[in-house]
């Protein structure tokens, strides 16, 4: 394996394998199997789970892992492109990111949408700009539009939770978040829900529909797989019979990239925080799932997060066992 970049590269039967790799790794420790390697971590963006469960998965199969981030540099790393360097940083990272990656067997690469430019965010240009610097192996850690260790993780939960593929019913809830953040994490999240083959409901306020590019992909892999894909602002009938609901908040689309207009719009969505009437029209057994982190009172209410619904914590530890699999295939003594 050469890149872990996004779900769509792979077959059904290949992140099938993953899934089962990353559920033997975890029954059937192989505390050897990449001894020896270097994995090169690069966070432009902050992180918790990601930065730990990479450093974990790493340790668990006997390799080792080092980080960096601009705020760890001692030179200071410039990240904009053109930019003539007569400030406090030293360094640019069109210099960094191939030094780095040549320090280790694979780099995991981590850099946030810019969010002024829809079209150029959807056509991943920063992260492309990236990869191009370097010929090792590497593993998108959350570009623009995508997060592909996040998805397969939540594809692993499912599976460990026994929720239908085909039949079962997944709802992707706008959430109201103070701040305007990525489309990355609810992209590629659509995307794996309708891969899976599930019926999917995208429920959101008018003026956070996501962009057309990523519905139409979407209903494409929901066509393929025996799914579908919908959106609707009406949260009961959203809600209706649904196995899942996945939370998360995200920019809007008709001020993407206007700070105030986007403000402007969300300040009027306090009450797009899920809670437990919610449910009513939902499954008994309906989970809630969110990627974490999350705002306690704002984007869910304490007794939903804090209750049997919530999954939140298996699919955190999925995180670290998803990564194992894919850091086996890529670097492991059969890659």
């Amino acid at each position: 394996m050469k890149a872990f970049n996004d779900l769509a590269d792979f077959t059904t039967e290949e992140l099938e394998a993953l899934l089962e790799l990353a559920g033997r790794l975890d029954t059937h420790p192989e505390p050897e199997a990449l001894k020896g390697k270097v994995l090169s971590l690069l966070f432009l963006s902050p992180s918790l789970r990601t930065l730990a469960s990479f450093q974990a998965a790493m340790t668990r199969l006997g390799g080792g892992s080092f980080v960096i981030s601009p705020d760890m540099s001692i030179h200071g790393l410039e990240t904009r492109p053109g930019i003539v360097m007569d400030g406090s940083a030293a360094e640019h990272i069109r210099e960094a990111v191939p030094v780095i990656a040549s320090y280790g067997d694979a780099i995991g690469i981590r850099a946030f949408a810019e969010r002024k430019n829809l079209e150029s965010d959807l056509a991943e240009t920063e992260f492309s700009a990236l990869t191009s610097l370097i010929d090792t192996p590497y593993i998108n850690m959350e570009s623009a539009m995508g997060h592909p260790c996040q998805n397969l993780a939540d594809w692993k939960t499912l599976d460990d939770l026994g929720i239908p593929a085909n039949g079962g019913k997944f709802v992707l809830s706008w959430a109201y978040h103070p701040k305007a953040l990525p489309l990355a994490v609810p992209a590629s999240t659509l995307y794996t829900a309708a891969r899976r083959g599930m019926d999917v409901t995208v429920l959101r306020p008018e003026g956070f529909e996501l962009p057309e590019p990523l519905m139409q992909k979407a209903r494409g892999a929901a066509e393929s797989a025996g799914g579908s894909v919908t959106e609707t602002n009406q949260r009961t009938k959203a809600m209706e019979g649904a196995h899942v609901i996945y939370a998360k908040s995200w920019s809007s689309t008709k001020h993407y990239g206007d700070r105030l207009g986007d403000q402007a719009l969300r300040n009027e969505l306090v009450d797009w925080c899920v809670d437990e009437p919610w449910f009513d029209n939902a499954r008994e057994d309906c989970r809630f799932m969110h990627c974490l982190p999350v705002r306690r009172g704002v984007v869910v209410a304490e007794r939903v997060l804090d209750g049997p619904r919530s999954v939140v914590i298996q699919e955190a530890r999925n995180r670290m066992l998803a990564q194992m699999a894919v850091l086996h295939q890529m670097l492991g003594s059969g890659s």
